[in-house]
């Protein structure tokens, strides 16, 4: 297993939401299932525990939903590392980077053609070090006062994009 890296994004400015339950967690994925398009990288930053896998989940399960397709089980990759998902017009990859030993490892494991052919979710994006692309949007979960709290930031155009999700919220 490789080492945990604890290299936490720049949050200054973020949008902040309380998630009181596993629910509101769930909410949080579908809000963005319906935002995310081709060449969006979601980097999920948070300990062991915190509900990363919760609201990807959430988030393709809605994603494939949308585009028509029945529910199916969304399993984490914690052994296969990455399970991409065929969600009508746009290809869903979610990646668990928990166990690489190297963040090179992340061309073998698909990253760059996940982004061309679609969007990429990533659980513990930390262990790509300066591998991680810059243009992500960055999620955030961490204890908060009735469950946990989610701070939301992203480049580019994500902070307009992320205005819909606050209304859903």
């Amino acid at each position: 297993m490789s080492e945990h890296r604890t290299i936490l994004p720049e949050m200054t400015g973020a949008y902040e939401l309380e998630l009181e339950g596993e629910a509101a967690t769930q909410r949080l994925g579908r809000a963005l299932a319906g935002i995310l398009r081709a060449g969006d990288l979601v980097a999920l930053w948070g300990d062991l525990g915190m509900g990363k896998s919760t609201l990807a989940r959430a988030l393709i399960q809605e994603r494939l939903s949308l585009s028509g397709r029945p529910p199916e089980d969304v399993p984490s990759p914690t052994f296969t590392l990455v399970q991409t998902y065929e969600a009508g017009d746009l290809s869903l990859a979610h990646f668990d980077l928990y166990r690489i030993a190297d963040p090179a490892e992340i061309y073998e494991l698909g990253l760059e053609e996940a982004l061309e052919e679609g969007a990429a979710l990533i659980e513990w994006p930390g262990n790509l070090e300066e591998l991680l692309p810059h243009e992500r949007l960055d999620i955030l979960l961490e204890p908060g006062r009735k469950g946990r709290r989610a701070f939301l930031k992203g480049t580019g155009d994500w902070a307009a994009r992320l205005a819909a999700v606050k209304n859903e919220m």
